[in-house]
């Protein structure tokens, strides 16, 4: 875990401070780094999405920092999201629930329901609690990039996609995770799991003892749930990992492949190869920050071999595929 100590204090209630004033604050978690704002103001929720490019009918997660705010800022909280917020929180979980009164419906494009987490970050956990001491003490934050694209894992990404449209970032270093929380619905009959991510299904279903559906077909009703996102620059190609395949890198072509490297690559350079743990916690850890490099190095094709096992390897399988994923 990063210390707390990478962001001064004063840093940290200058950002509470912002929030209390409508500002926009990018600040990092164990998962991805946030574009925040106060989750209960119209006009500074409308800050990120104008930031963001995001649609305005894409419904933020809402950080918090205490675990009764799951019931101050929620509404009809069931025990199966009880069970999980007290088994999981703070963590890469979301939770959706009923939208409570202090929440605005712009938070959440519209719908009565909102989706809450509580980071596993110290830096996070500090400003959260200092912006309850000075303002409402939720935070509206999507990922600190454009709509659509690679979410940043580094303070030096925010700063790279969003530059002076964000009022302050604070530096807490590299995400531990790397890509973004596990989120799942709790308003109806059964969980339904609307994207996977540092909680795996298995870890779910033995926290509520009941299986945790697929939910994600349909319209998109939660963050990430869109064909295409998570999306470098590059043409992303999905190979095989379970077999190594002859691939001949071409002018503007890039590969990332696992420890077990496909025949023929070439040595890994960091300039158009790249090789990532062969476990999906580790490969998810430097995911974003490779699809980044490869944009960086100029690739416009770029090859990728995913992880072949791990616990995280259905929230990894995700990402590849939505980041591959035909964008018209």
């Amino acid at each position: 875990m990063v210390d707390a100590s990478h962001a001064a204090r004063s840093e940290i209630e200058k950002a509470a401070r912002i929030l209390a004033d409508g500002g926009l604050v990018a600040f990092p978690t164990e998962t991805v780094y946030g574009l925040g704002a106060d989750a209960t103001s119209a006009e500074a929720v409308a800050r990120i999405f104008a930031a963001k490019g995001r649609p305005a009918d894409h419904p933020l997660i809402v950080h918090i920092a205490h675990r009764d705010d799951l019931e101050r800022f929620g509404a009809d909280v069931s025990p199966d999201a009880a069970k999980l917020a007290d088994a999981f929180w703070p963590g890469p979980l979301t939770v959706i629930v009923g939208r409570g009164p202090e929440i605005v419906p712009e938070t959440t494009g519209g719908r009565d329901t909102v989706g809450l987490r509580m980071p596993d970050h110290p830096v996070a956990l500090e400003l959260l609690r200092t912006f309850g001491t000075v303002g409402s003490g939720a935070v509206a934050a999507p990922s600190a990039n454009r709509f659509g694209g690679v979410s940043p894992t580094t303070a030096a990404h925010v700063a790279a996609d969003l530059g002076n449209r964000v009022d302050v970032v604070l530096d807490g270093g590299p995400s531990r995770v790397g890509v973004e929380s596990t989120i799942v619905e709790l308003t109806g009959p059964e969980p339904l799991l609307l994207r996977p991510g540092g909680i795996s299904v298995v870890e779910l279903e033995a926290v509520l003892g009941r299986p945790v559906r697929d939910g994600r077909g349909g319209p998109s009703r939660a963050s990430g749930m869109l064909n295409s996102h998570y999306a470098p620059d590059a043409e992303v190609i999905l190979l095989d990992g379970g077999k190594p395949a002859k691939v001949e890198l071409g002018p503007g072509d890039g590969l990332i492949s696992t420890e077990i490297r496909p025949g023929g690559a070439p040595p890994v350079d960091g300039r158009r190869h790249w090789s990532l743990p062969g476990d999906a916690s580790g490969y998810a850890a430097g995911l974003y920050a490779t699809l980044r490099a490869a944009d960086a190095a100029g690739v416009t094709r770029l090859f990728v071999v995913a992880p072949s096992h791990g616990d995280m390897l259905s929230a990894v399988m995700d990402r590849l595929a939505k980041a591959a994923a035909n964008r018209r």
